[in-house]
């Protein structure tokens, strides 16, 4: 056989635990032909390795991976973001710096355009407490603005956007949502949860062609942080975005993608398009099937705990956001169709309904054709034991981001307090259970500018160290080969992405290669890991610029 491209001498973590080391590795067609020691690879080549391949690349002891995966993320999004005002650190410290880069914005896009920003974290701001329509006022009164929380649950507009969605002090909480109010009974522009999506149907929404190349240019940037496959957890409107993935390969998107319906986005579920070529486990864009929110984040207090948040009025327990009537609707869509079922959940009661439903139906996913769990919990922050068992024994996935801490350590140690927070995302506890389990960042859902870094990911997994030094927990830490195999083979186990996540022969060749050997390194500088290159499918599609 002559390989298209061999690669010799390097230190090669496979994520295949049954052959987790290799010192070489050969590509045919796009797949892996070979993956071994050197002297397995002569034996089988002969000594003369450039007479059997097009190119032999010597990695001169460089480190070399699986390709990573990001199970949840919100690819259109931090597309979308790019282009929006970003209110957090290094960019943004307070709400007084917001009301500047408010105006400059209005005077940049003039009198016609909604301003848009995104990323602010009231622990961040200098203020300590979050914009209100007053602050935002300041900036531009004579156009709409509307500022998304870190966490994608709360936005905060001003009072133009308000008129225009037609909120007032007489109009009542949606179900499932808040719009918070004012001593007077005023509305102050902050809206929780549901209520957040009353303004998605008044932005003027992008081109289907225009989110296209947004994600294009996204690519290249996840390429260079070793992304090979990457989610889409689903947009809060009715955009059908196969669609627009599909386009957006075709003009140079390079990443898997595998993505979720909103299920409470659709009114009419018969669009909700899950045909056998839409979940096909082989296509670079696929349908994994449909998700809903069970409550919101702990950083705004809206995830639906079983006890009450400390600092508060003894009563707030978050915000449950789905009903039993309408999970169970879904769930039976998805095994109807055949497609997985995901729900975010982070409190221990969201976490615990969201179980306790799912395990009533086996897995309807089981087949030869197949492997991917038939239904997922996202973000499990905080699994009760009943959780942690009966997930285990209905095998139901959890997609956990080990960022969140990293990032959010001020709001969740003001919401929760030390012991609470330290036996918050217990990866060890989840991983002990036997619950299958895969890391993800659910940028840009986190108060950092490159929340899509999965190597802060890991390295937040690896030290259970926040971003300000604060101990997160150490029992709950996990090893970095651990840490990796969760970006990579339960990664593309938990997405359905056949044949990828593991360098081993017969699997597709997504691989990348390291300037730093992220296996030796002190953990603290797993974060400095730069990505030499990236390989999908045996082609080069990002080198790091000499």
């Amino acid at each position: 056989m002559k390989y298209d491209i061999i690669f010799t001498n390097g230190k090669i973590f496979t994520s295949d635990t049954e052959k987790p080391y290799a010192e070489a590795m050969a590509v045919k067609n796009g797949r892996i032909a070979f993956i071994g020691s050197m002297e397995e690879l002569k034996g089988e080549a002969g000594s003369d390795l450039s007479s059997c391949a097009d190119s032999v690349c010597d990695l001169g002891g460089k480190r070399m991976l699986p390709g990573l995966i990001d199970s949840h993320m919100h690819p259109v999004m931090i597309a979308d973001n790019m282009s929006q005002i970003v209110c957090l650190p290094p960019y943004i410290h307070s709400i007084e710096e917001m009301i500047p880069a408010i105006a400059a914005k209005r005077r940049e896009q003039g009198p016609d355009k909604w301003i848009l920003g995104w990323g602010y974290d009231e622990g961040k701001l200098a203020e300590g407490r979050t914009p209100t329509r007053y602050d935002l006022d300041k900036g531009a009164a004579d156009v709409p603005v509307c500022i998304f929380r870190s966490c994608g649950h709360i936005r905060c507009v001003n009072s133009k956007a308000l008129a225009l969605a037609g909120i007032t002090s007489e109009t009542p909480d949606p179900e499932g949502g808040e719009i918070e109010r004012d001593e007077n009974g005023e509305p102050t522009g902050v809206l929780k949860e549901n209520a957040r999506l009353i303004m998605d149907k008044i932005i003027p929404a992008k081109t289907h062609e225009e989110i296209a190349d947004s994600l294009v240019a996204l690519s290249d940037l996840l390429a260079s942080l070793g992304l090979t496959g990457i989610s889409d957890m689903g947009n809060l409107d009715d955009t059908d975005y196969y669609d627009i993935y599909t386009m957006a390969h075709e003009r140079g998107m390079s990443q898997k993608i595998g993505m979720f319906y909103m299920w409470d986005s659709f009114d009419d579920k018969s669009r909700i398009k899950l045909t056998p070529e839409r979940l096909n486990p082989d296509a670079a864009v696929k349908v994994q099937g449909v998700k809903l929110i069970n409550d919101g984040g702990i950083s705004g207090r809206t995830a639906w705990v079983n006890k009450p948040y400390p600092g508060g009025d003894g009563n707030e327990q978050g915000i449950n956001t789905c009903t039993e009537e309408n999970m169970v609707s879904a769930m039976e869509f998805a095994k109807n169709h055949g497609a997985q079922l995901s729900v975010h959940a982070m409190g221990q009661n969201a976490i615990d309904m969201a179980v306790s439903i799912m395990a009533r139906e086996k897995d309807w996913l089981d087949s030869p054709d197949i492997d991917m769990p038939h239904a997922r919990v996202e973000h499990a922050s905080m699994p009760t034991p009943y959780a942690l068992k009966t997930a285990a024994e209905a095998d139901i996935a959890f997609v956990t981001q080990p960022v969140f801490m990293y990032a959010e350590i001020e709001r969740y140690l003001e919401n929760l307090g030390k012991e609470w927070l330290q036996a918050t995302f217990p990866m060890q506890d989840i991983l002990k259970a036997g619950i299958r389990m895969a890391f993800s960042t659910d940028a840009p859902a986190t108060p950092i500018a490159d929340a899509y870094n999965p190597f802060i990911c890991i390295k937040s997994a690896v030290t259970r160290i926040a971003g300000n030094g604060y101990d997160c927990g150490q029992k709950q830490a996990v090893d970095i080969e651990t840490a990796i195999r969760l970006y990579t083979a339960e990664g593309a186990y938990v997405m359905g992405f056949a044949d990828t996540g593991m360098l081993k022969k017969g699997y597709k060749a997504d691989f990348i290669i390291l300037d730093k050997d992220i296996l030796k390194i002190p953990a603290n500088d797993i974060d400095k890991v730069k990505v030499e290159s990236t390989y999908i499918d045996g082609k080069e599609v990002y080198r790091i610029p000499e």
